[in-house]
């Protein structure tokens, strides 16, 4: 195996005693019924110890009754309280069982829900540091390989250690010299297991980890697939892939074998107890120091004492892959959050429209020495449609992503008919506007649902008028089940009916602003017309802005901000523009001899 190809992260930081902290602290209420469960494990395993001491009185008994009478009164009664001791102690494994498994699927509910609670709350820049793919594996791997370590494992090394315990208080209890023996060759599994432990635990980090990043990868590639196929990009996508799944192969076989080691290493010790066990007990019996029955609990006792020992490996293997999961999942729910937003609500209906950039200043926070957005200043009255302009890179998008506070600005200030956008709460802010955006969204149900994508109360009349202003009225009633057929993979829809979708769901949504970036973009120039008319309609007695790149389509824009390295180096209507002959009429007329 060649290590070289797989990169091993350091040791989870926490551990898994660190994890199990962290646990407590997330989850308070788990302490109570995870005690108690603690305790039934104990309970169970306890109550199995005693066993081989029963045994070893039956034993006797039969030896004993073999030079005269069995007593068979006696055997039965002993019987009789083996069984009641197996059935207690089977109820107490099972209803400790049930707990472990319902307070860890709780614990993996309020951890989904609050990871996606999460998500909705951090900045932009975390998503810029973390692939999606990446996030998506946390809230779906992590959490379960979490759930189930806690579940299945934490119950199992409890109830194994209690069992180790107590066997081998019974076995110095009934012969410690044998006791003692059994020990020493125990000890050295011990030692192994440690050593094999400190070794795995860093690729159990990188399972998790590279896992992590492959399936980030995947959910990259997938989305933008006909982008891989026309670019002929496959060979180098799948060598990519093949590295990728190599370092998850690497970290998992260089795990698992640390581990498989542990199991059959336990075996080893525990055959070898055995041995001792036997040859130092037929010398004692052959002593007459102890009886037949001492040999028989004792090998009992030997079998209970070494399988606890390869639970715990087995155990230990879970929750080192549980640490390692845990540290990727309390590292998001850590990530900083947005500010706390304390702003007031502004009902839609309350808003004009009139919108003042002063002086903003802005730089993404990965990179705070590189200034995208200079010196904005800008007034737009109520109603007007704005149009953003300006080379790629300029900072147009930048300055939607202010508005709407996906990002915070470094200086200046933004305010909605006079007041600051930081003095809005967020959600109240968001509401005020209507997105059409270059890439569009269409998520798996029926044509209605997209439409009125959380909007009560909407009429069929009203999808209707919004779905002949854009002109794909027609093409939804061809569907199958017109509104209500679901958009699913067997429904085949073009880029562009995706987008004038987009078109028609601002529209029912009604918001007082709106903002469309590139919103014509994915149609062609016979749809564009009619979705330019839509949009007209669309913007009328509303403050809108738009993106556009095809300046063709801008004209009738009431303010045009010509934006270059961050700053606005002209402003006015369209014909203003032209007759200045300045950067804008460079850019049109750049595009207007394309287009001939």
């Amino acid at each position: 195996m060649n290590r070289n190809q797989m990169t091993v992260p350091s040791k989870s930081k926490r551990g898994i005693v660190g994890v199990l902290k962290e646990l407590f602290s997330y989850a308070g209420n788990i302490k109570a019924p995870m005690a108690v469960a603690m305790l039934l494990a104990i309970a169970g395993a306890v109550l199995t110890i005693i066993g081989p001491n029963q045994m070893s009185r039956i034993t006797d008994l039969i030896s004993e009754g073999l030079m005269g009478e069995i007593d068979l009164e006696a055997i039965g009664k002993i019987a009789a309280l083996l069984l009641g001791i197996y059935i207690v102690s089977a109820v107490c494994t099972y209803v400790e069982h049930y707990i472990m498994a319902t307070i860890t699927l709780n614990l993996a509910k309020k951890m989904r829900r609050d990871l996606s609670y999460k998500i909705n709350h951090v900045p932009m820049k975390c998503f810029g540091k973390l692939p999606f793919g990446d996030i998506l594996s946390r809230v779906t791997n992590d959490v379960s390989t979490l759930q189930q370590a806690l579940s299945n494992s934490l119950p199992t090394m409890v109830s194994a250690t209690a069992q180790f315990v107590g066997c081998l208080v019974m076995m110095f209890a009934t012969e410690w010299r044998m006791a003692l023996a059994a020990v020493c060759v125990t000890l050295l599994g011990f030692v192994l297991m440690a050593l094999i432990m400190s070794r795995s635990q860093k690729y159990f980090v990188a399972r998790q980890e590279s896992l992590g990043a492959l399936n980030g990868y995947v959910e990259e590639i997938y989305s933008g697939h006909d982008v891989v196929r026309i670019s002929r990009a496959n060979r180098k996508v799948k060598a990519r892939f093949d590295e990728m799944n190599k370092a998850v192969y690497n970290a998992n076989c260089m795990s698992q074998f640390l581990s498989g080691i542990m199991q059959p290493l336990m075996n080893v010790i525990g055959n070898l107890s055995y041995v001792v066990v036997c040859v130092l007990g037929a010398v004692f019996v052959m002593d007459d120091q102890i009886t037949f029955g001492v040999i028989t609990a004792f090998i009992m006792y030997v079998r209970l004492f070494t399988s606890p020992l390869g639970q715990l490996a087995q155990g230990m293997t879970q929750m080192q892959t549980a640490a390692a999961a845990g540290d990727r999942v309390f590292d998001f729910l850590q990530e900083e959050e947005l500010p706390e937003d304390r702003g007031i609500e502004i009902a839609p209906e309350q808003v004009h429209g009139s919108v003042k950039f002063e002086h903003v200043r802005f730089s993404y926070p990965n990179n705070p020495d590189k200034i995208i957005i200079k010196d904005f200043s800008a007034k737009v009255k109520p109603g007007q449609k704005v149009a953003i302009v300006g080379p790629t890179g300029a900072g147009k998008t930048t300055m939607v992503n202010l508005l709407m506070r996906f990002y915070e600005i470094n200086g200046g200030d933004i305010s909605i008919d006079g007041i600051s956008t930081f003095d809005m709460k967020r959600e109240s802010l968001h509401n005020l506007f209507g997105m059409v955006l270059q890439d569009t969204w269409i998520f798996k149900g029926t044509v209605r649902e997209n439409l009125v994508y959380n909007k009560e109360g909407v009429s069929d009349e009203k999808l209707a008028e919004a779905c002949k202003a854009c002109g794909i009225y027609h093409f939804i009633e061809t569907l199958p089940e017109g509104f209500d057929t679901i958009l699913d993979e067997n429904v085949t829809i073009s880029s562009g009916q995706k987008q004038l979708l987009t078109i028609a769901r601002a529209m029912i949504q009604d918001s007082p602003m709106l903002i469309l970036d590139e919103a014509t973009s994915s149609v062609d120039t016979r749809t564009e017309l009619i979705t330019q008319r839509a949009m007209d309609k669309l913007t009328e007695n509303r403050t809108s802005f738009v993106i556009a790149h095809r300046l063709s389509t801008i004209k009738n824009a009431d303010l045009i901000l010509v934006m270059k390295d961050g700053d606005i180096i002209e402003q006015g209507d369209h014909e203003t523009l032209l007759k200045k002959g300045g950067f804008y009429a460079e850019l049109y007329n750049s595009q207007f001899e394309k287009a001939s």
